[in-house]
């Protein structure tokens, strides 16, 4: 028995060093290790292991239906490629991927039941609770998973992302249009200083930013989440830390309808028309911003569970 132990003992760095090149190998080739489940239990689960892995769980078949999944995909790919080109990229960090068509076993083994998730398993010992990444609160940017990773292994890994034009040229096409409509209207430019054209511009850019649109550029967050177990798709997102691109886009249509119902009732108050009329649009303008606020209210209580808030004077 102590015989075969030592042979045991004697192999692991041979087996160790196997695993490494094998990874190694593999990463010069592509940056994300795709496992099903035997590679999983090899590489991630099984000992010896002195390096770490950022597994993602995910389901990318069409008929999975995830389009959540592939946005963070794409991010998870940036990452990973920026470490692989970095000059610091060494033996102690690797990335994988673990689909649900390609291993049921590992998603059943971890009791894992919604998809996508990121994991860090380190190099000795369990994965604790902070080596799950919290994608319902941060989001799923490189950037967040590079500062996740950072936090958890000591790694630092500086995002690089492909350049993308389409800003550059969505704004070259917005100053051409304008300055097109500018030369073909330069003998009247009186709509320049048309105050209901500009009011419009504004409440467009405050709807979108009160709507948190700029949130959703910064950590972007899933559109929605839908529940594994059910299917049930879930908009709102459940806690105040955190919110959902159709959220955003909700909270917009509320704002606006909100706005167009005072906008009516300072109409019916200071328009010098027939009485009746005025008295129809007061309404009008009065059951949009009770119906629509109350809704943006019950949006606000779901979110906010401590509301309404009580204080405790002394």
């Amino acid at each position: 028995m102590r015989g075969t132990r030592i042979e045991e003992v004697s192999e692991m760095p041979n087996l160790l060093a196997e695993k490494v090149e094998q990874l190694m190998e593999w990463s010069s080739r592509r940056s994300i290790f795709r496992m099903n489940g035997d590679k999983f239990r090899k590489f991630v689960k099984a000992p010896p292991r002195n390096y770490s892995m950022i597994v993602m769980f995910t389901a990318l078949q069409p008929q999975r239906q995830c389009s959540v999944c592939r946005q963070a995909n794409e991010e998870y790919q940036i990452l990973a490629n920026s470490w692989r080109y970095s000059s610091a990229f060494c033996n102690k960090l690797f990335f994988g991927m673990v689909d649900y068509d390609e291993g049921t076993d590992v998603f059943q083994q971890l009791n894992m039941n919604s998809a996508p998730t990121f994991m860090h398993f380190p190099s000795k010992g369990r994965p604790k609770r902070a080596d799950t990444f919290d994608l319902q609160r941060i989001g799923f940017a490189a950037e967040q998973l590079a500062k996740w990773i950072a936090d958890r292994t000591d790694v630092h890994i500086r995002v690089f992302r492909p350049p993308n034009y389409s800003g550059t040229i969505a704004l070259a096409l917005l100053v051409s249009l304008v300055g097109g409509l500018l030369y073909l209207r330069r003998n009247n430019l009186e709509f320049i200083y048309n105050k209901t054209g500009w009011a419009m511009v504004s409440l467009c850019i405050v709807f979108a930013m009160t709507s948190g649109q700029m949130w959703n550029h910064i950590r972007g967050p899933p559109y929605a989440h839908k529940n594994p177990h059910n299917g049930q798709v879930s908009y709102i997102h459940g806690s105040s830390q955190a919110q959902f691109v159709a959220e955003s886009h909700i909270i917009l249509v509320l704002n606006a309808a909100i706005t167009m119902g005072m906008v009516l009732l300072n109409e019916a108050a200071t328009s010098k028309g027939d009485v009746g009329k005025r008295r129809i649009i007061c309404l009008v303008g009065l059951g949009l911003v009770v119906f629509f606020f109350s809704f943006l209210l019950s949006i606000f209580r779901s979110k906010y569970h401590g509301y309404p808030y009580s204080f405790l004077i002394k």
